[in-house]
């Protein structure tokens, strides 16, 4: 038998599924969708993707071997004005933070690189705070308990949203997506994207780019004044 066209195929098994209970129709777009974001998402700290990544990267200046990305001004993506609880239970918007740098770090207390980077982000947090610096944490599927305990461990004080499902990592899908776990990104203080380090970050490189963002001066890796 001469093998259908997909279209009709689908169709035709969708309709076959209604009358036996041993097939299952074709899953709808919203169920595929959300199926692949959550098998991503557990997937990000071995280096997997979060989202689809589609970042708006015709301001991009360069994407170094390190997963470091810069975008220029006047080519920055906005962020997404995200919302949520975070894990002490307050509630949180990004836009609240509008006028200040922020470093936005996603991150989870079961990923062996976000305790590699947590020391290095807790200290920048501590010594830029005076500088108008902000730090939001993003904790990823995470449980609770374990997650205060690795904020406790590492001294970090600034607050973390909590995201057990991955909906605030996938609001950044039409910007610039994490696409992995750990994954930092820098905005400036009109609420758009500076930069994007994939992986886990490192307190000098991340500084720099901080402090250049901080200044008011295209961002860059190689970067400038401590």
């Amino acid at each position: 038998m001469p093998r259908q066209p997909y279209p009709a195929y689908r169709a035709s098994r969708t309709a076959r599924a209604a009358g036996r209970p041993g097939l299952r129709p074709w899953p709808t777009g919203l169920t595929l969708t959300l199926g692949l974001a959550a098998a991503l998402a557990l997937a990000g700290c071995s280096g997997g993707a979060i989202g689809a990544n589609t970042p708006q990267s015709s301001g991009q200046s360069f994407v170094s071997g390190s997963g470091t990305s810069i975008y220029k001004p006047g080519s920055r993506p906005l962020a997404p004005d995200i919302s949520g609880t975070t894990l002490s239970g307050a509630h949180l918007k990004l836009s609240g933070y509008r006028g200040s740098v922020v470093v936005l770090n996603f991150w989870g207390s079961w990923c062996a690189p976000c305790r590699a980077e947590a020391p290095g982000l807790a200290a920048l947090a501590t010594r830029l705070e005076s500088r108008g610096v902000r730090f939001l944490g993003i904790d990823m599927r995470d449980d609770p308990t374990s997650a205060d305990a690795f904020m406790q461990t590492f001294g970090i004080h600034y607050p973390s949203l909590n995201d057990p499902g991955g909906e605030i990592a996938l609001a950044f899908r039409g910007s610039v997506p994490p696409s992995a776990i750990p994954s930092t990104l820098v905005i400036d203080r009109t609420g758009r994207i500076a930069a994007r380090v994939i992986g886990s970050s490192s307190y000098d490189s991340l500084r720099k780019i901080i402090l250049q963002v901080l200044a008011g001066h295209p961002a860059s890796a190689a970067g400038a004044t401590p």
